[in-house]
C-alpha cells in the first residue's frame, strides 16, 4: 500500500470518539420529541472548543459539538438535548434573564439586562437537568444528581439564580463545557425584540408544538393508532382548499401540489417558512413558523406563481440565489396588489420601487450591488432560495409521509410544467370572465406569455442584422442596355441594378473569445449563423478581432471565411477590452458600425463600448455585468 493511500486511510477512518457522536446523534434522531427541536449541529475539534468541552450553544441556534470528546452514546444525546433545551426554554432572551429592566427616555423603550451570566448558566444548567432527570433520558455528563448540599428549589431558573446569588454558591457545575465554563454563548449580548437576526421566540414555540405532537403521538401508538396522521384540519391544509374553491386563478395550480409539512424535514434542510419544488410538485411549510391562515395563503400563493411561471427554469445560467430573490419581489409585487391573505413579517421581499419591474431586470439592477443583495431572507430563510434547484432528501416522495396533505392525481399524459401553464392560463380566463378580482397587468402578460412560444435565437440575431443593414432597394437605369434587347435593339428597356451606397459602409466588427470552455463546435455554430444572414443582407466583408491571451486583427473577412480562421485555445478566461478598443480605434472601421462579440461568459468585468453592440452567448452561461446591448443565447444542436 502507497504512503498517500495509508495516508487517506487513515484520515478518512472514524474514530471510537465520532462513531459514539454519531450514535448519539441517532438517539436524539428516534426520539419522538428532541428530533422534532431546532438546532444547527456543527462538528468542531478539542482545539476549536477545549479539551474537555462537549458541546456549545448560541442564540441563533447553532450547537458545536467537540468529536474529539470520548462520550457514551447516551451521554452524547443528552448533551445535544441540553444544548437545544437552552433554546427550547428561552434562556439567551432578555426578557427571560433575570435583572431585565425596562425604562422609558425620550420616549422611546430602552432596555437592558444587569444579570451575573456565569450564575445564569449554571441556573439554567440546573434547571435542564433536572428536566432530562424527570423524562429520563440519555445519561448525565457529570456524576451527582441531584445536588447534594443545595437547599434552594429547582422548579424555576429565576429562583436557582436567586438562590445561587444569595448563598454565593458556585460548585455546582452541570453544564456541557468545560468546568466552571458557560456552554452557551453570547449571553453577554442577549436576545431582543429589536436586535438580532434571528427569531428567537420560534425556538420555543417550537418546542410547545413538539412537546404537544410528541404527547398525541406516544397515546396514538398506546391506543394501537401508530403515528397521528390525522392532519386536515391545519391551517396550510385549510389555506390550499381556499384556493381550491374560491381563487380560480391558482386554484387549478393549487389541485396539482403536495403540502407537506413535516417540520422535522423542514430543519433538516433548514426550511423556515416553506419552500417550492416544481419538479416533484411539492410544497414544504414549516409548521413551527406559527402563521395564520391568512398568512399562509399568501406564502402558497407566492409559491405557486414560482411553480406555475417557471421561475425554476427560467434561470438560464443567472446566479441561482439572486434570481430567486428577484423573482419573490416581483410576486410579492403583484400579491400585494391581489391583496391575496396577509404578508407575514418574516422572510418577506417587497419593494414599492421595484413594484413594475420584471423579475429580469431586478436581478440586472442586483448583480451591480451584490453585497447589498446577496444575504437576504426569504421564505425559505437568510441567504437561501425557496426555489428548490435540486431535490432535497431521498425517501420524501414514496406516497408514505403522513404529513402529505392534498393528494390530488396529477395529469400523467402530460407533464408537470405543461400542467401548470394550462392551470394558470385557464384560471386566468375564468378569473376574468367571472370578475372574481383585480389582477395586475405584469401578471397577466406573463400567463399569457407562458403559451407563446420562445422565439428563436437566430431569428432574433436576424431582426439585430435588419436594424443595421436593410435590404438594398434597388431603382431603374437607362445606362446600358439589357441583353434581353438583343432582338429588338432599338427599343430600349431598363433594367433595375443596386443603389449607389458604398459597400464599406456596410459591415460590421466581430469580436471572438477563442479561450475558456467554448468548443470549435460551438463558435461554428454560431459564425455559421451569421454568414448566412450577412450574405442575406448583402454584407460583403466583417472586421474579425479574435481574443485569447491577446488580441488580434485579423482584418476585413468574408462572412463565409470567418469559421476557417478560429482556432479555440482553451486557456481559460479572457479579457475582450483591448480587442474592443483595437476595433473602435481602427481607422477603417466606420464610426458607426456594430459589433458583435461571441463569447462564454467568462470575461472581463466591465467593459467599455461605445458602438452599437450585441452578444452572443450559449445557453445557460450568463455575462458577469448588466449588458447594455442585446444578448442572444444560442443553444447547442444535439
Amino acid at each position: 500500500m502507497s504512503k498517500n493511500n495509508k495516508k487517506n486511510d487513515k484520515k478518512n477512518k472514524i474514530t471510537a470518539e465520532e462513531e459514539n457522536l454519531n450514535a448519539g446523534l441517532a438517539l436524539i434522531n428516534r426520539h419522538p420529541l428532541f428530533s422534532r427541536l431546532h438546532g444547527y449541529q456543527e462538528i468542531r475539534s478539542r482545539k476549536q472548543l477545549g479539551r474537555n468541552c462537549a458541546a456549545l450553544v448560541n442564540g441563533n441556534g447553532y450547537i458545536l459539538l467537540n468529536k474529539n470528546i470520548l462520550l457514551s452514546p447516551e451521554q452524547w444525546a443528552y448533551a445535544i438535548a441540553h444544548c437545544q433545551l437552552h433554546l427550547a426554554f428561552g434562556h439567551f432572551d432578555a426578557e427571560k434573564m433575570p435583572g431585565y429592566l425596562q425604562e422609558q427616555a425620550d420616549g422611546s423603550t430602552v432596555k437592558k439586562v444587569h444579570c451575573n451570566t456565569l450564575l445564569w448558566n449554571m441556573a439554567c444548567d440546573m434547571y435542564i437537568a433536572k428536566f432530562l432527570t424527570d423524562i429520563k433520558f440519555g445519561k448525565p455528563i457529570f456524576d451527582v444528581w441531584p445536588p447534594a448540599n443545595f437547599s434552594g428549589s429547582l422548579t424555576d431558573e429565576i429562583k436557582i439564580y436567586e438562590h445561587l446569588t444569595e448563598h454565593d454558591e458556585t460548585s455546582f457545575y452541570y453544564g456541557t463545557s468545560e468546568l466552571y465554563s458557560p456552554d452557551m454563548i453570547g449571553l453577554d449580548t442577549p436576545l431582543t425584540y429589536q436586535n438580532g437576526y434571528y427569531n428567537y421566540n420560534r425556538f420555543a414555540s417550537q418546542f410547545a408544538y413538539a412537546l404537544a405532537y410528541s404527547v398525541s403521538d406516544v397515546i396514538s401508538h398506546a391506543g394501537g393508532h401508530g403515528e397521528a396522521s390525522s392532519h386536515a384540519a391545519t391551517p396550510a391544509a385549510r389555506a390550499s382548499q381556499w384556493f381550491i374553491s374560491h381563487y380560480p386563478l391558482l386554484g387549478g395550480l393549487a389541485s396539482a401540489f403536495k403540502i407537506i409539512e413535516d417540520y422535522r424535514f423542514c430543519n433538516q434542510y433548514d426550511i423556515q417558512i416553506a419552500a417550492v419544488d416544481a419538479t416533484l410538485g411539492e410544497i414544504y411549510v414549516n409548521p413551527t413558523a406559527n402563521l395564520s391562515e391568512q398568512e399562509l395563503r399568501f406564502v402558497l400563493a407566492h409559491e405557486y406563481l414560482h411553480a406555475g411561471l417557471g421561475h425554476h427554469n427560467r434561470c438560464r445560467g443567472r446566479n441561482h440565489y439572486l434570481w430567486n430573490v428577484a423573482c419573490d419581489y416581483v410576486i410579492n409585487g403583484w400579491l400585494h396588489d391581489m391583496q391575496i391573505g396577509t404578508m407575514p413579517e418574516t422572510g418577506l421581499l417587497y419593494d414599492e420601487r421595484l413594484k413594475d419591474l420584471s423579475a429580469e431586470s431586478i436581478y440586472d439592477m442586483m448583480i451591480t450591488d451584490l453585497r447589498k443583495y446577496s444575504k437576504l431572507d426569504t421564505f425559505r430563510g437568510y441567504g437561501k432560495g425557496d426555489i428548490l434547484d435540486t431535490p432535497l432528501g431521498n425517501n420524501r416522495s414514496n406516497g408514505k409521509n403522513p404529513f402529505v396533505h392534498n393528494d390530488f392525481p396529477n395529469n400523467s399524459t402530460i407533464s408537470l410544467e405543461d400542467f401548470y401553464k394550462h392551470a394558470l392560463m385557464q384560471g386566468l380566463e375564468y378569473h376574468i370572465s367571472n370578475d372574481r378580482g383585480t389582477i395586475p397587468s405584469g401578471l397577466i402578460e406573463e400567463i399569457r406569455a407562458l403559451t407563446m412560444p420562445p422565439i428563436p435565437w437566430d431569428v432574433q440575431l436576424a431582426k439585430w442584422f435588419d436594424c443595421y443593414f436593410a435590404p438594398l432597394e434597388r431603382k431603374r437605369t437607362y445606362a446600358r442596355p439589357s441583353r434581353r434587347q438583343n432582338s429588338s435593339p432599338d427599343i430600349p428597356r431598363p433594367r433595375c441594378v443596386p443603389d449607389n451606397i458604398p459597400t464599406d459602409s456596410r459591415t460590421f466588427g466581430v469580436i471572438i473569445d477563442t479561450s475558456g470552455s467554448m468548443s470549435a463546435k460551438e463558435i461554428g455554430m454560431a459564425l455559421g449563423s451569421i454568414a448566412s444572414y450577412a450574405i442575406a443582407k448583402e454584407v460583403p466583408f466583417a472586421r474579425v478581432i479574435f481574443c485569447d491571451a491577446a488580441a488580434y486583427d485579423a482584418g476585413y473577412l468574408a462572412p463565409e471565411d470567418i469559421a476557417g480562421q478560429v482556432e479555440a485555445k482553451g486557456r481559460g478566461g479572457t479579457i475582450l477590452q483591448p480587442g474592443i478598443d483595437l476595433l473602435e480605434h481602427a481607422a477603417d472601421f466606420p464610426k458607426d458600425g456594430p459589433i458583435l462579440i461571441i463569447t462564454d461568459g467568462y470575461i472581463d468585468d466591465r467593459l467599455s463600448i461605445r458602438h452599437d453592440h450585441a452578444f452572443l452567448i450559449p445557453e445557460g452561461r450568463r455575462l458577469p455585468f448588466r449588458a447594455r446591448g442585446e444578448v442572444f443565447y444560442y443553444k447547442m444542436q444535439e
